[in-house]
């Protein structure tokens, strides 16, 4: 008879063995090996350096037309050269998350041009004025980005728009795609009254030190950086910020900001405390822009912004690597910077450190053609400047006017429907680019802005407070949706017929620490407060009413947002 190898069941219950311990999955982080690409786009970007793609362009697709683009340049690649396709004409928002890419797209591009810091000369303005007319038909928006944005444009016609660009100094190299973006810099850099030291010399090293370069064209998402001594730009929302600040012992320099993006979880910047002087500006930008390369998360797209490992690392850690891993020294700890009195938008006539004048003019919603830019340089011409800036807030500046001009200069600008005294509602409204053109937005957003500021300039037109109106198409926060008084997330609603349609979730008493009180946060989200997009005028107009008639003394519309009970707000 065989003897059974099954061993005597114990008397005792056999422990079982102990598993090791699950090796938690890796983030596609490069520093730690996970260099295996994790998803299409990362494939895509191994496969080929999208800057590379501009020779097909030029040599390929120019010659043969849209048909003869790889769908991986099409939708990958060629937005490292400020490329993207547009949507087609008449498919609506509720299609957008329905159709494949290739349902969505027309045959024509989205194309933007880098303007590092606002920073234009006359003649670049007259060469953005001309491809406008000749090749985007007349399209020409200015974004909150500080780009020029067209629409219309043809690959054929791609060399000769980058010929005309670089003709003049311009250029379109990574204005979008998992690289670093436009430089958002402060639109009187080098003419403030108030600026203490000028950044544009470390703005502009970094823009011709790496952008283009390689080294830094394959990050894990796209990289916004600003830089300004004055507090104007949203530094709060940006990758990196350095902000102006003077340091008891050191003098001035610029204090160090990173892990800021919204869009749909939105996270503001936190300060790194390292003062930084002005020369060591780009070293320090470059060690950043290292450690988003080497340790960024690369296995989701929605988890690959720099906000998430400065989240989960904290701002401790992100600074000791930076030091011992990327700069090789320690940073001097500094002060944080003073707020001013009040937010700076530059509208207006203001006086210049030479004793000169800036004037600062309000298109609706950064909506402006190649026409109207075309006579925007003679007027700037006729009026003895060869210089003008545009904001991060969809605003122009017309810098370098004689005193005794800046009154026929207003008055110049106004006959060209750009408004240097708007109102509050034309000053304080963005658009993003929305349903007429993009391939992710769900509701029109520069159609609806253009209808908003009419109808509340007829209705309000006295209005004494500032209150800012985001219009964004979808969740992306392209227009900082989050961070304004009244931010809209465009989304289909149930309208008065039970039909769904275009309207918008209400973000309300959102902002940035952009002046001393202030206290930086994201907008109010109450249960089921949405509109309909044409309801849209008469529910903004109810609420500021309310505002007027409620306020106490000096109140501004997020703080009584905060204060008043949600039925106010409805």
């Amino acid at each position: 008879m065989a003897v059974s190898s099954i061993p005597a069941r114990s008397e005792e219950p056999t422990a079982r063995p102990t598993r090791a311990p699950r090796r938690p999955r890796g983030e596609g982080q490069w520093a730690l090996g996970h260099r295996e690409p994790l998803n299409p786009n990362e494939r895509i970007k191994k496969d080929d350096d999208p800057l590379n793609v501009r020779a097909r362009i030029e040599n390929i697709y120019a010659h043969g037309g849209f048909a003869s683009i790889d769908p991986q340049d099409l939708r990958g690649r060629f937005r490292w050269w400020g490329l993207y396709t547009q949507r087609k004409a008449g498919i609506d928002g509720g299609r957008t998350a329905v159709l494949e890419p290739h349902e969505l797209e027309d045959e024509f591009f989205m194309l933007r041009v880098r303007i590092d810091g606002g920073q234009l000369s006359l003649a670049q303005l007259r060469v953005i004025a001309d491809i406008s007319r000749e090749f985007a038909r007349d399209t020409a928006d200015i974004t909150d980005r500080q780009n020029i944005q067209y629409h219309w444009i043809r690959v054929e016609d791609m060399p000769e728009i980058w010929r005309r660009l670089e003709s003049v100094g311009l250029q379109t190299t990574e204005a979008c795609g998992d690289c670093p973006r436009i430089v958002l810099g402060s639109p009187v850099a080098g003419v403030a009254r108030d600026e203490v030291l000028d950044p544009t010399p470390a703005l502009d090293e970094i823009v011709a030190r790496y952008v283009g370069d390689k080294r830094f064209s394959n990050l894990p998402r796209k990289f916004k950086t600003s830089i300004s001594w004055l507090v104007d730009t949203p530094y709060e929302s940006n990758d990196i910020a350095f902000l102006g600040v003077d340091h008891p012992e050191h003098g001035p320099g610029f204090d160090v900001w990173v892990g800021g993006g919204l869009a749909t979880n939105p996270m503001l910047a936190q300060r790194l405390g390292a003062w930084v002087p002005l020369a060591e500006v780009p070293d320090v930008w470059a060690g950043v822009v290292g450690i988003f390369r080497d340790y960024g998360y690369r296995r989701l797209r929605n988890r690959a912004r720099l906000k998430f490992l400065v989240a989960d690392w904290g701002v401790e850690r992100f600074r000791e690597v930076l030091e011992k891993e990327y700069l090789g020294r320690t940073l001097l700890d500094g002060p944080a910077p003073e707020l001013p009195a009040k937010p700076i938008d530059h509208v207006g006539v203001h006086e210049q450190a030479d004793g000169r004048h800036y004037v600062g003019a309000a298109p609706v919603v950064g909506r402006v053609s190649g026409g109207q830019l075309a006579q925007l340089a003679d007027v700037v011409e006729a009026h003895g400047s060869d210089r003008v800036r545009l904001t991060p807030y969809q605003k122009l500046l017309v810098l370098d006017v004689p005193s005794e001009r800046t009154e026929s200069l207003v008055d110049a600008l106004r006959g060209i429907g750009l408004e240097a005294r708007p109102s509050a509602w034309r000053r304080g409204t963005m658009a993003c680019t929305g349903l007429e053109y993009c391939k992710l937005a769900i509701v029109e957003t520069k159609a609806r802005g253009e209808e908003l500021v009419a109808r509340l300039e007829q209705r309000l037109r006295d209005f004494d407070a500032d209150i800012s109106i985001h219009i964004n198409g979808c969740p992306n926060a392209c227009a900082r949706t989050q961070v304004a008084d009244i931010g809209l997330k465009g989304q289909l609603v149930v309208g008065p017929d039970g039909r769904h349609v275009e309207g918008f979730q209400v973000h309300l008493g959102g902002g940035l620490g952009m002046a001393r009180g202030q206290t930086a946060g994201f907008g109010r989200k109450l249960r089921g407060l949405k509109t309909t997009a044409d309801e849209l005028p008469e529910y903004v107009e109810r609420l500021a009413r309310r505002y007027l008639a409620g306020r106490s003394e000096g109140e501004t519309f997020a703080n009584w947002v905060i204060r008043v009970d949600e039925e106010e707000l409805r």
